[in-house]
């Protein structure tokens, strides 16, 4: 059974593989583990905050010249060091999981995997860089684009990565403008047979309210929740 302790293991190795892979750092203190990659950076699920060791991680990130940092917690964690180092409570995940077998075989030819694209190059091209990630590690991680069958405009993304037999979806999106016309089902259906065929048996994802109906339909189901706290380092 697939328990919320492993839905916290896969979205934390998600973003310790990001930033190894992709050139950013991942370091401890005092029992505090930070990743700073693509993600930004972020303290993953510590089971005891101490307050020195937090303003420690607020004082890197504004060495590193960070925004904003995020803190991922499981909801029994005490987190009144966050906020007394500046943090203020975000949104709760809904940690949701599948068996892969119940999720539907993808059926749309406007989703394809990807390992490299120009999608991003007018208003993002920085993110190119991260289809390093599917090329290095391609029984690992898998990046999926949908775009409209009649132009070819970029319509959405998800990921994909395996952590075991345990497959992570995450950075799923389509564009507003694209919404209801089955984009989101596709893509969630090619990332995750995609993790299927590489040996992965279950599917686990953090949903908001909006994303919660459609991972239902495709066969997920919500096992509990978390909590993030954030600090913006301009004070906003």
């Amino acid at each position: 059974m697939v328990t919320v302790a492993d839905c916290e293991r896969v979205q934390t190795n998600w973003f310790r593989t990001r930033a190894e892979t992709l050139g950013g750092r991942v370091w401890r203190d005092d029992g505090l583990l930070w990743t700073d990659g693509p993600d930004g950076l972020n303290l993953m699920f510590p089971s005891k905050l101490t307050e020195a060791a937090v303003r420690r991680g607020v004082d890197h990130a504004r060495d590193l010249g960070r925004d904003i940092i995020g803190a991922w917690l499981d909801v029994d964690v005490d987190a009144s060091a966050l906020a007394r180092a500046g943090f203020t409570r975000g949104w709760s995940p809904w940690w949701m999981t599948a068996r892969l077998a119940d999720v539907p075989p993808p059926r749309d030819d406007r989703v394809r995997l990807e390992y490299d694209s120009l999608d991003y190059e007018q208003y993002d091209p920085c993110y190119r860089d991260q289809f390093a990630l599917a090329r290095a590690q391609p029984d690992r991680c898998w990046y999926a684009a949908a775009h409209t069958r009649r132009t070819g405009r970029f319509a959405g993304r998800a990921w994909s990565f395996r952590d075991e037999q345990l497959a992570g979806v995450f950075d799923m999106a389509v564009w507003p403008r694209f919404r209801r016309h089955g984009l989101g089902t596709a893509l969630l259906t090619t990332v995750c047979t995609a993790a299927r065929q590489r040996g992965a048996t279950d599917a686990v994802l953090n949903a908001t309210p909006q994303g919660k109906l459609l991972y239902s339909t495709c066969g997920f189901t919500q096992i509990g929740e978390g909590i993030t706290w954030w600090h913006h380092m301009d004070g906003s």
